[in-house]
């Protein structure tokens, strides 16, 4: 009997873990595309025409969450900052982020999601030039080699794409430049194993220094946005609402892409996040009803299976 009640035991735990790990998921993908989704509807539809000002907001809930479920809720063991280096190394990773969020964020003003997201893909392209370029890291030419369909896809799906914006363009492949610059040189500028953060007290520390910065910008480059922000929470009574549900969504879709990360293996986040994509993409199409066009697809889909051929490659050739 008692290899019975062990094995019944065993396999509870399993179904638990199970149904664990996929509540984390369907958490982490709602969070990301709702994200993406509002921050379109936000900044294209809705009139809110303030993407610094939206990125400092959502920087600002990360700040006062983060403080919650480290030093409260204790999600993970707090980690102090050790050295005023390591203070510098951080505040320059804060920079590179913000630039990434506030790209992301003005694109979505000019382009669809479905293109934003093709363009997106991009980013292990930008990760490889930069790791070359900063570590002078190699990968086997065959790696390489794969990269070259997830460049292609994007070139294809831009010819195809009918609400192609130039500037939505330059802003939404900068952003995915400093998205895979900003994880490489978090690699190079943390190395150490004493100056190693955990991505949750990572943003903790970002957070802060990135709303020190946005404010300023968005006071100088978006002089307008206190009043416009005030006229429009006076005219929709959701706006405030919008806003918060936006800001807290970002912050859950970095605290549930830790927790998926914790509970999965690179190579399972890696293909959960090409299938995102896809997902969000249908999404906002069903949404937003934005023209589509069979080479826009097909050049999207290039881009995907560059990825995952990428992907698939680094393991077989790491």
């Amino acid at each position: 009997m008692l290899p019975t009640s062990s094995s019944s035991s065993s396999s509870s735990s399993s179904s638990k873990q199970i149904l664990f790990i996929s509540t984390l998921i369907i958490l982490w993908y709602s969070s990301n595309i709702g994200v993406l989704l509002l921050n379109k509807f936000l900044l294209s539809n809705y009139g809110f025409k303030y993407p610094i000002f939206l990125t400092m907001c959502h920087m600002s809930a990360s700040a006062i969450l983060s403080y919650i479920s480290i030093v409260f809720l204790k999600v993970v063991p707090f980690q102090k900052i050790k050295s005023r280096s390591q203070f510098l190394r951080i505040a320059t990773l804060s920079v590179v982020f913000c630039g990434s969020v506030v790209g992301g964020n003005i694109s979505l003003r000019y382009l669809p999601v479905s293109f934003n997201q093709a363009v997106g893909a991009t980013t292990p392209f930008f990760t490889a030039l930069f790791a070359y370029l900063m570590t002078f890291k190699r990968e086997a030419w065959i790696t390489y080699g794969a990269l070259v369909p997830v460049v292609a896809g994007v070139v294809i799906a831009s010819g195809g794409e009918p609400s192609f914006h130039l500037y939505g363009f330059i802003m939404c492949i900068s952003a995915t430049a400093a998205r895979a610059f900003k994880s490489v040189l978090q690699g190079v500028l943390l190395s150490s194993e004493g100056e190693k953060l955990n991505s949750m007290n990572l943003l903790l520390y970002m957070s802060p220094m990135a709303v020190v910065v946005l404010l300023p910008a968005a006071l100088v480059m978006e002089p307008d946005v206190l009043d416009a922000t005030l006229s429009l929470g006076s005219k929709h009574r959701f706006m405030w609402l919008l806003l918060f549900v936006n800001s807290t969504m970002a912050y859950s879709a970095n605290l549930t892409n830790f927790l998926v990360t914790k509970n999965t293996s690179a190579l399972t986040l890696q293909v959960l996040g090409n299938a995102k994509g896809a997902v969000a993409v249908v999404i906002s199409i069903l949404l937003f009803r934005n023209p589509v066009t069979f080479i826009g697809i097909a050049g999207y889909s290039v881009t995907v299976m560059g990825v995952v051929a990428y992907g698939e490659a680094k393991r077989r050739y790491k």
